[in-house]
C-alpha cells in the first residue's frame, strides 16, 4: 500500500496543489485536474485515460479507500490531514473528505481518436456545451449508453473540470474524447472517417422513432438555447424527440440520454 504523509498544517507546501480548490478552478491546475468524492477518485484510480498524481484524505475516510491505496503506482503520494485541517486547505467543508489530483495520460487528435473505432461505433458530438453541469451530465449519459466516444468543438468547456468530473460519477475520466481546434471542419472530419452524423433539434426533420442506427453513427448537440448552427443542421441529417403540446425542447444532457439510449438499446441497425 502507498505510504500515507501525515499533514498537520494548510500551508504544508507538499499539498499546495490543493490549496483554494475552487479559485483554482478558475485558471486551471497547468494540465492537472481535481477528483472529488470517493467514486469518482475510484475511477481515478483504475481509468486507462488519466493517472493519479496524489490524493488528499481526511483521516476518517482512508478505511474506506484502502482497496484503492493498495493498488495505485508507487510513486502516488498520498496524504492525510484531520477534517478541519483538510476544510482549510481546500478553502471550504469538505464533507466528502477525498481529492485526488490527477493528469490525462494522453491527448488525442479528433482524427486519430475517431479513426480507432471499430466498426458500429457511436460518437457523441458536442457543440458550444459551456454549462459543467451539462457536460458532467453528458459524459455521465456517454458511458451508461455506450458511446465509444466524445467529441467537443472549440467551444466547448473542460470536461476535466472538478465540477463536470463529480457531476459524471468519474465518467469524463474513462470515456475517451478529443477537442477540435477552432476553425477545424467538424462535419468534413466526421465524414472523412465514414460517421452519419444525426442532428438534434426541435425542428429535426426525422422523430427519433423512425431512425434506425447507421453504420457509424455520431450524434451532434448543441447548447441549450442557441442550439446547433444553422450550418451544421443543413449539412447532415436532423432528428426531434416529439413532445407534449406547449413543449419543444429538454435540458440537452436529458436528451442525450434519450438518444444515446435509442440508439444503443432500441433502435435496429442499417445493414
Amino acid at each position: 500500500m502507498a505510504a500515507l504523509i501525515p499533514i498537520d498544517h494548510p500551508l504544508d507546501p507538499r499539498i499546495a496543489a490543493y490549496a483554494q480548490v475552487r479559485e483554482r478552478d478558475l485558471v486551471g491546475r497547468d494540465g492537472l485536474f481535481v477528483a472529488e468524492g470517493q467514486v469518482v477518485v475510484r475511477m481515478l484510480a483504475q481509468s486507462p485515460l488519466c493517472r493519479p498524481v496524489s490524493l488528499l484524505l481526511a483521516e476518517k475516510r482512508v478505511a474506506a479507500l484502502q482497496d484503492i491505496l493498495g493498488r495505485l503506482p508507487t510513486e502516488t503520494e498520498v496524504f492525510v490531514a484531520p477534517q478541519a485541517v483538510m476544510d482549510e486547505i481546500v478553502g471550504f467543508p469538505i464533507h466528502r473528505g477525498i481529492l485526488g489530483l490527477g493528469r490525462r495520460i494522453a491527448t488525442p487528435a479528433p482524427a486519430d481518436l475517431l479513426g480507432g473505432l471499430g466498426d458500429g461505433a457511436l460518437v457523441l458530438v458536442l457543440c458550444g456545451i459551456g454549462n459543467h453541469d451539462n457536460m458532467g451530465g453528458l459524459f455521465r449519459n456517454a458511458a451508461a449508453f455506450g458511446a465509444d466516444a466524445v467529441i467537443l468543438d472549440a467551444d466547448c468547456c473542460d470536461p476535466l473540470y472538478r465540477k463536470a468530473i463529480r457531476v459524471s460519477v468519474g465518467a469524463a475520466l474513462v470515456t475517451p474524447f478529443a477537442q477540435l481546434e477552432p476553425g477545424e471542419d467538424l462535419l468534413g472530419l466526421l465524414r472523412a472517417c465514414g460517421f452519419e452524423a444525426l442532428s438534434l433539434s426541435p425542428s429535426g426533420a426525422t422523430a427519433l422513432s423512425a431512425v434506425r442506427r447507421p453504420r457509424r453513427t455520431a450524434v451532434l448537440m448543441g447548447a441549450e438555447g442557441p442550439g446547433l448552427s444553422a450550418e451544421v443542421l443543413a449539412g447532415t441529417r436532423t432528428v426531434t424527440i416529439p413532445m407534449a403540446t406547449g413543449f419543444d425542447s429538454l435540458n440537452v444532457a436529458t436528451t442525450a440520454g434519450i438518444v444515446l439510449h435509442h440508439l444503443g438499446f432500441v433502435a435496429e441497425r442499417e445493414i
